[in-house]
């Protein structure tokens, strides 16, 4: 029993790569009523329902969420694709922001993008 165990142990234990991440390609803010509005456009290969990017976030610098805007369907023929998200309240005197993409496989990629926030938007 113990032969057949080990290799699912091994399997378990090996650190997954993401093959494909969401890749932010451009990510813009402006100013937009009270808040910030952010635009994005992400590439991944998306195949359906079972594997596509799902959602983006906008973080301080140490990883506080500001905002999160989710991908509710596959784009698997529209890539690269752009999405918005409003209303973003950053706090006062806070001049940059990360960006960051999400797979509904592998999850959160490594690759961010900061983005510098001129104090008139």
């Amino acid at each position: 029993m113990i032969r057949f165990l080990l290799p699912l142990v091994l399997a378990l234990a090996a650190p997954s790569a993401q093959a494909d991440p969401p890749v932010i390609e451009q990510a813009e803010a402006s100013r937009s009523g009270m808040g910030w509005r952010f635009d994005v456009t992400l590439r991944h290969p998306d195949t359906g329902w079972d594997h596509y990017a799902d959602a983006w976030e906008v973080l301080t610098p140490d990883g506080t969420r500001l905002g999160i805007r989710k991908l509710m369907h596959p784009h698997e023929t529209e890539q690269p694709f752009t999405r918005s998200l409003s209303s973003v309240m950053v706090p006062d005197g806070l001049r940059k922001v990360v960006i960051r993409a999400r797979c509904s496989v592998d999850g959160w990629s490594d690759q961010t993008v900061t983005l510098s926030l001129s104090p008139g938007g």
